[in-house]
């Protein structure tokens, strides 16, 4: 089971990382449009639509990502004090009254959103040149379907807390930088006392 659940990790991850390179994409295009509105008085016509469809391809595409690595926002202050199990339970719960049915819910709509787009030739009406706008809308059952599988891996996690009482290991490629200020602390704590 360990092998499916970093399986998906590793999906979600490749995905995430690939569509990271869009925050470079965002930044040249940002620092393209400053420049010629504010040094030759000359703005784009598709800057707007450009930044609006690159940051919400970004946030779409790595909330998968985030997920895989346990870093969606949570009440902290009270949930690191539970047991294992205990966040287990207390996520399970919460997986199957909101985050499913939330998922299913902007899938289902986000496929109709898209079709919609695609079928009209939906373009944006913020800017003159009105560029093509269903591409983008159609990353929006892409994205809650990226999201569904890692719930259901999230949901396994979960199972497997509760029945062993810790949870399962997963991939990591970034740590919290509270978490390594503590630990080099301790290590320093250490070596001052085996002096």
């Amino acid at each position: 089971m360990q092998t499916f659940l970093l399986a998906i990790d590793r999906f979600n991850t490749w995905i995430g990382k690939a569509f990271a390179w869009v925050v470079l994409v965002l930044t040249f295009q940002v620092t393209y449009e400053v420049f010629m509105r504010y040094v030759f008085s000359a703005p784009t016509g598709w800057g707007f639509d450009a930044s609006y469809m690159a940051y919400g391809t970004l946030f779409m595409m790595a909330g998968a990502y985030t997920l895989a690595r346990n870093g969606h926002v949570r009440g902290d202050f009270l949930y690191r004090n539970f047991s294992p199990k205990m966040q287990a339970w207390f996520d399970l719960v919460l997986y199957f009254v909101f985050f499913l049915p939330a998922i299913f819910a902007f899938m289902y709509y986000g496929w109709f959103f898209a079709r919609l787009s695609w079928l009209i030739n939906e373009r944006s009406m913020f800017s003159p040149n009105g560029p093509l706008i269903w591409p983008f809308k159609a990353l929006i059952p892409i994205a809650g379907f990226l999201l569904l599988i890692q719930g259901i891996a999230e949901v396994i996690r979960c199972v497997i807390a509760i029945r062993s009482g810790r949870w399962p290991d997963r991939l990591s490629d970034v740590e919290e930088t509270e978490r390594l200020i503590l630990e080099q602390a301790e290590a320093a704590a250490r070596l001052e006392a085996a002096r």
